[in-house]
């Protein structure tokens, strides 16, 4: 079977399908398991990244950036060496027999060597350091699905270092995001509070602690929730938003996770508290919509490709009538990219129906036909994705009608 016969037998709203149409990404066999990003798609994967920031700044988030290529030992350290080393890629240095280097399969422990280069201070907790940085995990080929399932992975992470007194509030505030964030698209998240497994490492006075502190903050800010005993980590319970897709399939995007022990103890982290003393802070590694790619995917799916205004690769298409209202067009496209709107101008060699349609079928949220009467009148023809014709527009107008990007 060919790859357009693939292509051909996938839903209408498959994301791997509309990814193609779209021109948004692309898969190759020379990197499986990793999107060739196109121009179209890099729109909506910065506008993300750009909302994500936003998020961050708004939240007294501090941005750091660590390495994508580290030692195994930082791993050995962390425990994954052990546990996690056939899901991660690893080789040995050809210049130098005894250095084993990893492409980091999560930003975690790298944090930690940023924590560490200060001595901390109770004043200076919480700290909320984010990363949006390149991820490589070593799934099997036949697990590997689209953007559901693949080896590269953005990732818009945090780790907040606390005092254990701190994690309730700080949870609190990771909630307010995610219900604000899932709820710009409609979506409406499950949440489910994971606790203490066998072998958990740390104390149960702990545990009990740090459950009961995720509990409060879910139910202080009225969230419905599920409990799934002894589904925690070995090193902290956690908070799993859940989202089921446009085809019913279950998601674990976002997380707020409690780690007690791993970062704490394995990278000797510590802070010094109001009198003198050397205390170890607990980690909170929180994501609010997981991984890009995953995110991206179920985004497609969910608005079958037609897109929130402010995500929209392509938000206005100008279309002119014939070749003399080519010049009026290039005005409006202008005057729209000098107030950052993303304009294309349709050329006229096809005929105004078939650009229509295509405009149309590339799902642009708003596309402006210019001819005789709207240069005479200085106006342009709207026409809305879903609503259809809504009449002759001046350009400050239509400008009023476009939707503000999410705050």
């Amino acid at each position: 079977m060919n790859k357009n016969q693939d292509q051909n037998e996938l839903p209408e709203n498959d994301h791997r399908k509309l990814g193609q149409e779209l021109g948004l990404f692309s898969f190759h066999e020379v990197s499986p398991g990793a999107p060739f990003w196109h121009p179209k798609g890099m729109i909506i994967f910065r506008a993300l990244e750009e909302y994500a920031r936003k998020l961050n700044d708004a939240g007294g988030y501090f941005e750091i950036s660590t390495p994508i290529l580290v030692k195994k030992d930082v791993f050995i350290t962390s425990g994954h060496w052990d546990h996690y080393r056939d899901n991660m890629f690893w080789f040995e240095n050809p210049r130098d027999e005894n250095e084993v280097l990893v492409i980091k399969p999560m930003n975690c422990p790298e944090s930690t060597f940023v924590y560490n280069a200060e001595i901390r201070s109770y004043k200076n907790l919480p700290l909320r350091l984010a990363e949006i940085g390149r991820l490589h995990r070593n799934e099997l080929s036949g697990t590997l699905g689209g953007l559901f399932r693949v080896r590269q992975i953005t990732m818009d992470d945090a780790h907040i270092y606390v005092m254990p007194s701190q994690v309730e509030a700080e949870v609190e505030a990771v909630i307010e995001t995610i219900e604000h964030f899932y709820g710009m698209f409609g979506f409406k998240p499950r949440y489910a509070l994971a606790t203490r497994p066998e072998g958990a490492l740390g104390t149960k006075e702990d545990w009990e602690l740090a459950e009961r502190a995720l509990e409060n903050a879910l139910k202080k800010k009225e969230i419905p929730y599920s409990v799934e005993k002894g589904e925690g980590a070995f090193y902290g319970p956690k908070i799993e938003v859940h989202m089921e897709d446009s085809q019913g399939r279950d998601w674990q995007l976002g997380t707020a996770q409690l780690d007690l022990v791993m970062l704490p103890k394995q990278f000797e982290l510590s802070y010094i508290d109001e009198s003198g003393a050397k205390k170890m802070p607990w980690v909170i590694h929180r994501a609010i919509f997981g991984s890009f790619e995953r995110f991206i995917g179920v985004l497609l799916e969910h608005f079958k490709g037609a897109l929130p205004f402010w995500l929209a690769p392509v938000q206005t298409a100008i279309i002119p009538v014939s070749e003399k209202h080519v010049e009026y067009a290039e005005r409006v496209v202008k005057e729209l990219r000098a107030k950052n709107i993303r304009t294309e101008l349709s050329e006229a060699n096809e005929t105004l129906g078939k650009r229509i349609r295509v405009a149309e079928t590339q799902k642009i949220p708003y596309i402006l036909v210019v001819g005789e009467k709207e240069i005479e009148t200085e106006k342009v023809a709207v026409r809305e994705r879903g609503k259809g014709d809504l009449g002759q527009k001046t350009i400050e107008e239509f400008n009023e009608m476009i939707p503000d990007a999410p705050q």
